[in-house]
């Protein structure tokens, strides 16, 4: 490849995805969306009657699956053909158009959820005698059933719709004050020339081998951040009032539990998660003193810790090589799975190089009647060969769940997302490590999988534990001041990087610059996620009984279970600690195998 920035006519085909097999062309595409305006204007026909019998019952829901497929065939179609070229008018046009066409759809379905929550549970199971093809919705609409404790008046409920927009202003309002409004001090770089600074240039700094870079680019953040804390924690403060109020409103214990009710996760796998990793503080200060010695640092200061180990691996794989490698590492995955991932390289389900104008960065996207398309700006770096395996794990499990599974229970929860990709990416590190003959590139293979299990397994949950104890304290009606909140995270830093790192005192602001405190108790996923993929992992290479059935029996459930029951398929019980603990012992191995490589 060279290093000349094409323009999307100038790639070639065998390297981008295969739109047409949604849509022959942007003609058809219209002609369908004309026919999806049409029927929702069809939608307020059915309000009055659609629950007076279980025929109507059933044919609503026939109806608004028609309206629901179509109008996600339209918004893939768009979607898709702009992220790979967002220089076109005509697709910007196309989704913003499908996109407004989601917000009526909503707006004319906002009936059928509070008026099926007026049903009582007897009549729905008369409905399902009296018509039993209503019993292919049941765990759907036994789910609507769940939510009836939490759910208000009529009146309350459209006060609460109308309040929605403020209650998720702090949220907002955040966002615009870190990617917009926030200034910092310029900075000078490792070739002491002066340079405008931001979060995201701090994020290439702070890997820095000159040591002064990093430090003045640690200090040059956080001194930022310190001089917006009073907003920002009036901001912290009212988006945690905001989702506890909200929680007791909806008659919830708690916000934490009002979080996890709409995925049904038990707090146990929170808190087990929680508890097996503060049990295991070993490995990560193992981790730091590694680290510490091999960068020759008799004091080692948290802006030290994000040095990578070894130097950059140069080698470059072709698309065709990571193709190979994606099959032979995979293949322990079985012959279908194999078949289908070469169907993915074949039928062009990839989008592979950068054009201009084509979105950054990675990801897997389709739905039922799509294939699982997979988009990457691939540069032939060791990393893009794991984004690749990373990316097919979500499109495989796209693919199974949409294979095996009625419309309705065709996709699978975010809890789960991460669990599929992870294996992948695993399974695709032990396959390099037994066949790499060479020292850099194993040392490269192994800080790769070790930064993730320090940034996902042990990071993550040390961000869910600072949060489930700010919004505790928030629910105990306690001050969150700048100072106490940034002495609470001061404190967990502590525990989760021992005594080997120095904790500047900047770095209790920390917390300021991470939005995803905003999204509610949403970064455990992470750690779940990466911990289950271990489980699965361990007992597929270990070759236990019946463990690849089962993780593919996990993998084409989607969404006809709740998440904790779809993993219990593939022999995973998150509430259990030897989950948890096998992330943690795979963790310990790999830093293990690190040293012996580093030092031979």
């Amino acid at each position: 490849m060279d290093n000349k920035i094409k323009l999307r006519e100038e790639i070639q085909d065998k390297y981008k995805w295969d739109l047409t097999t949604i849509y022959k062309n942007d003609e058809k595409w219209e002609k369908d969306y004309k026919k999806a305006e049409k029927l929702l204007e069809e939608i307020p026909n059915y309000k009055k009657a659609f629950l007076k019998s279980a025929d109507n019952l059933l044919e609503f829901l026939l109806f608004d699956e028609k309206v629901d497929r179509l109008m996600n065939k339209l918004y893939y179609y768009a979607h898709l053909n702009y992220d790979s070229n967002t220089l076109s008018d005509n697709y910007k046009k196309m989704k913003e158009k499908i996109t407004n066409l989601f917000s009526k759809y909503a707006e004319y379905t906002s009936f059928v959820t509070p008026s099926i929550l007026k049903l009582d549970n007897n009549t729905l199971e008369k409905y399902y005698k009296d018509n039993p093809m209503l019993l292919e919705y049941k765990f759907m609409l036994d789910d609507v059933m769940r939510y009836k404790p939490h759910t208000l008046s009529e009146e309350k409920e459209n006060m609460i719709a109308i309040f929605s927009k403020a209650l998720d202003s702090c949220s907002k309002a955040y966002s615009t004050l870190i990617y917009s409004d926030i200034k910092f001090e310029n900075i000078k770089d490792e070739d002491d020339k002066e340079i405008e600074f931001n979060d995201n240039v701090y994020s290439i700094l702070i890997k820095s081998k000159n040591r002064r870079v990093r430090r003045d680019a640690f200090m040059t953040l956080f001194n930022g951040y310190k001089n917006y804390k009073n907003i920002i924690t009036d901001l912290f403060n009212g988006n945690k009032e905001a989702e506890i109020s909200l929680a007791k409103i909806r008659n919830y214990e708690s916000a934490v539990k009002a979080s996890l009710f709409s995925e049904n996760i038990d707090i146990k796998v929170y808190e087990n998660l929680v508890k097996c990793i503060n049990d295991n503080m070993n490995v990560i200060y193992k981790y730091y003193k590694i680290k510490k010695d091999i960068l020759g640092l008799k004091d080692f200061h948290i802006y030290d810790t994000y040095v990578d180990l070894v130097k950059d691996y140069d080698k470059k794989y072709p698309f065709e090589e990571a193709k190979d490698l994606a099959l032979k590492s995979l293949s322990v995955l079985g012959d279908d799975y194999i078949k289908t991932i070469k169907r993915a390289f074949d039928e062009r389900w990839i989008d592979v190089y950068y054009n201009k104008g084509k979105y950054t960065g990675a990801y897997s996207s389709g739905f039922y009647d799509t294939n699982p398309f997979v988009l990457l700006n691939y540069k032939e770096t060791i990393n893009d060969v794991s984004t690749l395996v990373h990316e097919l794990g979500h499109s495989m499990h796209t693919y199974y769940s949409c294979k095996n599974n009625k419309y309705e229970y065709s996709h699978y929860e975010i809890f789960v997302a991460e669990v599929a990709s992870t294996v992948n990416e695993l399974l695709l590190a032990n396959y390099m490590l037994k066949n790499s003959t060479k020292k850099d590139e194993k040392l490269s293979i192994l800080n790769h999988i070790i930064d993730m299990f320090k940034a996902t397994l042990y990071r993550q949950t040390m961000f869910a534990e600072f949060e489930y104890q700010m919004y505790d304290k928030k629910q105990k009606e306690e001050s969150l001041t700048a100072d106490y909140i940034s002495e609470c995270y001061y404190e967990i830093l502590k525990k989760y990087f021992g005594d080997e790192v120095i904790l500047d005192e900047e770095i209790k602001y920390e917390w300021m610059r991470i939005p995803h405190f905003y999204y509610n108790f949403y970064v455990y996923k992470y750690a779940t996620g990466i911990s289950a993929a271990c489980y699965i992992v361990d007992e597929i290479l270990n070759k236990k009984e019946k463990a690849l059935e089962n993780y593919l029996s996990f993998l084409k459930a989607g969404g006809s279970m709740y998440p904790l029951d779809a993993l219990k398929i593939a022999n995973v019980d998150l509430t259990d600690k030897k989950v948890i603990e096998s992330a943690v012992k795979m963790f310990d191995k790999y830093i293990d195998e690190f040293t012996k490589v580093y030092n031979s």
